[in-house]
C-alpha cells in the first residue's frame, strides 16, 4: 500500500495521536501505570516486532538506539525480524538486558554457529522461547519457504500479507507440519518452540481439497508440545477469521499474538478473493483501525496467550515508523483501560 491509499482522516487521526503521546502522557512511568490498571496480566509482556521499525534499524547503532526509545516508551519485549544487529549471541542479549528488554521469541532465525545445537545454545543464551525457523541444512524451514529458508529482511510477501498457503495441497502443508514437528523435537531440547505465523493465505482454500484451509491442517496436525501458534490478529482479521471462534475451537494453542489493526475490515465481503481483501483492508497504527482488542485480550486465557507483540507493516508510511510504534502502544493501552 503506498501513500496514496492511506486516507487522509487516519493521517490526521495519527498526527494529532503522535502530537499528544509526545508529551508527558507517554513517559514510561505514566504509561507503565496506566497499562498496569488496565492490563495487570500484560504489563511484563508489552513487545514490538521490530519489523514495524525496520527502516529506521539499518546500522547496529541505529539498532541500538531504536531499542532505547521503544524502550522509553514503555515496550519490554522484542522480536527481532531483520537479524540482530551484526552481534553473537551474548553480546545481543548484553545490548538488550541495557534496555531492560526481552526477546522471547525472532523471525530472524536462530543466531550463528558451526551447528545446530550451537545455534540453539546461542538462541536460549538470548532468551528465545520460540523461534520461527531453524534454517536447517538439508531441511525444511517450518515455513514453506523450501530448505534452510533465510529469515532476514522478510520482503514483499511479508508487506503484501502473502504467506504459506496459497495453491498448496493437503500433502504440501502436512509435509511443513511434519517438519515443524521434527524441528520442535531438536529445538526441545534447549527450552525453544516452533512458532507457526499466518498472513492470510493460510486461510485460503486448499488447491486439491477446497473445503480445507492450510491453517486448519496446520493446527490439527502440529504437536502442541514442541509446536506453538503465533496467530497474526490482523491478518486473520482481514481474511474474515472470528477470532474468539479460533480460540474455543483449539484452546490453548495461541501462545503467541501479533497484534494487528487494519481499517475498513468491515466492509470486506465472504465474495471477496485473498488479493482483493489484502487490497481492501489498510493498516494502521492499533486503536485506529476495525480489530476489538478488547474483547479478543479478555479471552486471553482461552486462547492461551503467554506473549504478544505490537505490529504494524507499513509503518514507515506514516512518515515515521518509531512514532507509528508508540501511538500503537498507547492505542493497545486505551482500548484495554
Amino acid at each position: 500500500m503506498n501513500n496514496a491509499g492511506i486516507g487522509l482522516q487516519h493521517r490526521r487521526n495519527f498526527l494529532k495521536s503522535a502530537a499528544v503521546f509526545g508529551g508527558a502522557a507517554l513517559a514510561s512511568g505514566t504509561l507503565k501505570r496506566a497499562f498496569a490498571q488496565a492490563a495487570p496480566d500484560f504489563v511484563n509482556h508489552i513487545g514490538l516486532e521490530l519489523f514495524t521499525v525496520r527502516d529506521a534499524m539499518s546500522t547496529p547503532a541505529d539498532y541500538e538506539a531504536v531499542l532505547a526509545k521503544i524502550a522509553s516508551f514503555g515496550y519490554k519485549e522484542i522480536e527481532p525480524a531483520t537479524g540482530y544487529a551484526g552481534l553473537a549471541a551474548k553480546d545481543f542479549r548484553a545490548m538488550i538486558d541495557r534496555y531492560g528488554l526481552s526477546c522471547p521469541s525472532t523471525h530472524s532465525g536462530l543466531p550463528a554457529g558451526d551447528t545446530i545445537e550451537q545455534r540453539l545454545e546461542g538462541g536460549r543464551t538470548m532468551g528465545l522461547l520460540y523461534v520461527e525457523n531453524l534454517n536447517v541444512p538439508g531441511g525444511g524451514a517450518g515455513r514453506g519457504r523450501g530448505a534452510g529458508a533465510p529469515m532476514g529482511a522478510r520482503g514483499g510477501a511479508r508487506a503484501g500479507g502473502g504467506g504459506r498457503g496459497a495453491g498448496q495441497t493437503e500433502e504440501t502443508v502436512k509435509r511443513q507440519a511434519q517438519t515443524l514437528n521434527e524441528n520442535g523435537k531438536v529445538a526441545q531440547k534447549f527450552g525453544i518452540k516452533m512458532i507457526v505465523h499466518n498472513h492470510t493465505a493460510e486461510f485460503a482454500p486448499l488447491a486439491d481439497k477446497p473445503e480445507m484451509k492450510p491453517y486448519d491442517i496446520l493446527l490439527t496436525e502440529t504437536d502442541p508440545s514442541v509446536v506453538a501458534m503465533q496467530l497474526d490478529i490482523g491478518w486473520a482479521s482481514v481474511a474474515g477469521q472470528d477470532i474468539l471462534a479460533m480460540f474455543k475451537k483449539h484452546p490453548g494453542r495461541f501462545e503467541c499474538w501479533h497484534v494487528k489493526d487494519a481499517m475498513d475490515i468491515k466492509l470486506l465481503t465472504p465474495a471477496m478473493t485473498e488479493q482483493q481483501r489484502q487490497q481492501a483492508a489498510k493498516l494502521v497504527p492499533v486503536g485506529l483501525g476495525d480489530v476489538d482488542y478488547k474483547t479478543i485480550f479478555a479471552s486471553a486465557s482461552l486462547a492461551g496467550m503467554k506473549h504478544f507483540c505490537i505490529e504494524q507493516d507499513n509503518a514507515s508510511q506514516w512518515g515515521d515508523s518509531v512514532a507509528a510504534a508508540r501511538v500503537s502502544l498507547q492505542g493497545l493501552t486505551k482500548m484495554l483501560s
